[in-house]
């Protein structure tokens, strides 16, 4: 009779579990697409740029010197390296859970219980030696171990490990984005830097020369060969180019404390070659092909670790519906008296049991969790889309930016090389009395201007390769 109704009892309980556990919510469901296109711009080169050590890219052994101090002591790559300490010991927690728990414990008390009651009438008759019952004050000593452990059926615990191993890879990811990008930031400064070196050397130079054509007015002028108009006019292009020397002097103030910054120091001077700048030629760069993007970003690696994550975290929620199985156990010594505590079978104690657990009524708490799991499932599909899409876009306008910043460099340089000579000319021309002082004022501005945009435009171009590098995921390896 009683086994009858254990087993019916068991059958009950397990109906509750296959109806609780088979009636789940409803959720949107979507598959990652990882399709790009076939190639950059129709080159089939399964060559990468991005295999490159960045020590072998970059040539500059000040810039070199600058990278490894900002890998050593940048304070945003340091935190970084701090998440992927908090990822790993989260690992070892979910390690944990899936292993039973011990515990020890050694207690101590005292009982009074009534005489008229079933306890006290019980101790009264006991009697542990002859002539001798339990005390009215009851001692009670003890000390055991404990253990508890949850049956890992629905592979809940397993898949929480699997889960934070895949949140730990992410963290190793995003500590090779944030070295590619430390990287490409230190670059793109130390060129902004020798730009406005060069730029206000050739600011300077050009007071130089207005200055002089100053003096020539004031000399033309004692010949009433110009007014005191001309004059005024030199005179305010000459401190207009002064007060544009102080600007880029700030600029320059500016970029180095930026490197200071990244590299974790405070300000100081950059060791640089000032003097090399004009001569750089870009690194020649090759894309590969646009799946190549999926294993060299670091950024599409991370999100594709965090998306695996998600999914593993809608298995983890889904099996919350699921009953749980529990197993606990305990053994140890118990006993009111001391002398009698290691006494053996008559003060050890033990204990099995099991007990088998689910929702039944109410489960809007486990309903809104996995959804919310399913709905972070559909952001990281998202993000790994949005990610691959924007490294394939970033590269695309890098190779276009590449081409179209070298035909202007080339123009550039020749328009300089026009409005140079034509400095010359001008000035020949004004003594010459063929040409008027305007027309000098003005070819020594547009000069100093397209100087001025030569270089920025050779800034771009240096740029523009470190920025392709970082975009094809080169620099962490």
């Amino acid at each position: 009779m009683f086994k009858n109704n254990l087993y019916k009892g068991l059958g009950l309980v397990l109906i509750c579990a296959a109806y609780t556990a088979c009636k789940l919510p409803e959720v949107a469901q979507r598959t990652e697409n990882k399709n790009v296109p076939a190639t950059f711009n129709g080159s089939q080169d399964t060559v990468s740029t991005a295999s490159v050590k960045w020590r072998n890219f970059f040539t500059d052994p000040n810039l070199i010197n600058l990278i490894d101090t900002a890998l050593k002591n940048n304070q945003e790559l340091n935190i970084t390296l701090q998440d992927i300490e908090i990822a790993k010991n989260e690992i070892k927690a979910k390690k944990g859970e899936l292993l039973p728990s011990v515990s020890y414990g050694i207690g101590a008390g005292l009982d009074k219980v009534g005489r008229y009651t079933s306890s006290g009438a019980g101790d009264a008759s006991t009697e542990i030696t002859p002539g001798k019952g339990v005390p009215e004050i009851l001692p009670d000593y003890q000390f055991g171990l404990q253990a508890n452990w949850e049956a890992d059926i629905w592979h809940k615990l397993r898949n929480s490990k699997k889960a934070a191993i895949n949140h730990y890879l992410s963290t190793i990811e995003g500590k090779n984005f944030v070295i590619t990008n430390l990287i490409a930031e230190v670059a793109n400064s130390y060129y902004e830097l020798l730009a406005s070196d060069n730029q206000l050397e050739t600011v300077k130079k050009t007071i130089e020369l207005q200055s002089n054509a100053l003096e020539l007015m004031k000399i033309q002028k004692q010949a009433t060969r110009v007014n005191e108009l001309a004059v005024r006019k030199f005179e305010a292009e000459v401190l207009s180019s002064k007060s544009l020397e102080f600007d880029i002097q700030q600029d320059i103030t500016e970029t180095e404390n930026k490197i200071n910054f990244l590299l974790g120091r405070f300000p100081q001077p950059i060791i640089r070659d000032k003097s090399s700048f004009t001569d750089l030629v870009p690194a020649t760069v090759q894309t590969g092909l646009p799946a190549q993007l999926l294993a060299n970003r670091p950024d599409i690696k991370q999100a594709e670790y965090e998306l695996a994550a998600a999914k593993l975290d809608v298995k983890v929620a889904k099996a919350q519906f699921y009953p749980s199985l529990g197993i606990s156990a305990s053994i140890g010594y118990q006993a009111f008296n001391p002398s009698y505590l290691l006494r053996t079978p008559e003060s050890l104690i033990y204990s099995l049991a099991g007990d088998l657990a689910g929702p039944l009524i109410n489960r809007n708490a486990i309903k809104a969790e996995y959804s919310s799991a399913n709905a972070k499932q559909l952001q990281a599909v998202f993000d790994y889309e949005k990610t691959i899409l924007n490294g394939y876009i970033e590269v695309a306008n890098q190779l276009s930016k590449i081409s179209n910043l070298q035909k202007s460099y080339d123009l550039k340089s020749k328009q300089v090389t026009a409005l140079t000579q034509s400095i010359d000319i001008s000035n020949d021309l004004f003594k010459a009395a063929r040409a008027d002082y305007f027309e000098v004022l003005m070819t020594q501005r547009d000069a100093l201007q397209s100087k001025l945009e030569l270089i920025e435009t050779k800034k771009q171009q240096l740029n523009a390769v470190v920025d392709i590098y970082h975009a094809l995921g080169g620099g962490w390896n």
